[in-house]
């Protein structure tokens, strides 16, 4: 997911939206779901996932794997963004709308069909009822030993990692209170509960961190 369009910059090529983050990050995220699903085959399921530049181009470089992306709202901007960025990709399924706030029986996935599933820049913008229920639908929808892969701004030990971040922190509390970093800490625990076990916190480049969790 990209930030919303007032906090990064987008162009607009045809129907396709490219924002400028999701451009930055694209490639360091996909090193790290190529080093746990370079060789897998199954459904990798996307909340959240804006212009669908991420899926695209995850879904070209990891062609066993079938991306499935989605989004909160019909918007017919993101929905037709991702459409276009998915023609000529064969395992890149048109978008669903997906309520990561929805609780987990009401997600449009089986339980247990999803290889892993993946969301971008989602939890400091959106209130926490988002991010437990991406964790609480994830456990549902993966299969046993599938991941769940969280990218973007965290605080660590109740304060965001640099002072760049504690601004952005203060900047998205403001302009919503719902909104703002999420801890290491609050979201493993949340991820146990799903039955989620902690496997990895990477540090990538901007100050983001990737949490993996593996289903039990």
């Amino acid at each position: 997911m990209s930030l919303p369009r007032s906090m990064d910059t987008h162009e607009g090529h045809g129907a396709k939206i490219v924002a400028a983050a999701a451009e930055r990050n694209k490639g360091p995220i996909l090193a790290v779901l190529q080093e746990f699903l370079g060789g897998a085959a199954g459904l990798v399921l996307e909340v959240a996932s804006g212009t669908g530049q991420h899926t695209a181009h995850f879904a070209a470089a990891l062609p066993r794997l079938t991306f499935q992306p989605s989004e909160n709202k019909a918007a017919e901007d993101s929905m037709a963004s991702i459409r276009a960025w998915g023609q000529g990709l064969p395992n890149m399924r048109p978008p669903m709308q997906l309520d990561a706030s929805a609780p987990a029986d009401g997600w449009p996935v089986g339980p247990g069909t999803c290889r892993a599933v993946y969301a971008a820049n989602l939890t400091h913008i959106s209130p926490w009822a988002a991010t437990a229920g991406l964790i609480k639908g994830a456990g549902r929808a993966l299969a046993s030993g599938g991941e769940l892969f969280v990218y973007g701004p965290f605080s660590v030990d109740g304060r965001p990692t640099t002072e760049s971040n504690v601004a952005f922190d203060a900047s998205l509390r403001a302009r919503n209170p719902q909104w703002g970093y999420r801890d290491v800490a609050d979201v493993t625990t949340a991820a146990a509960a799903a039955g989620l076990a902690a496997v990895e916190r990477r540090e990538m480049p901007a100050n983001n961190l990737m949490l993996v969790f593996r289903k039990q």
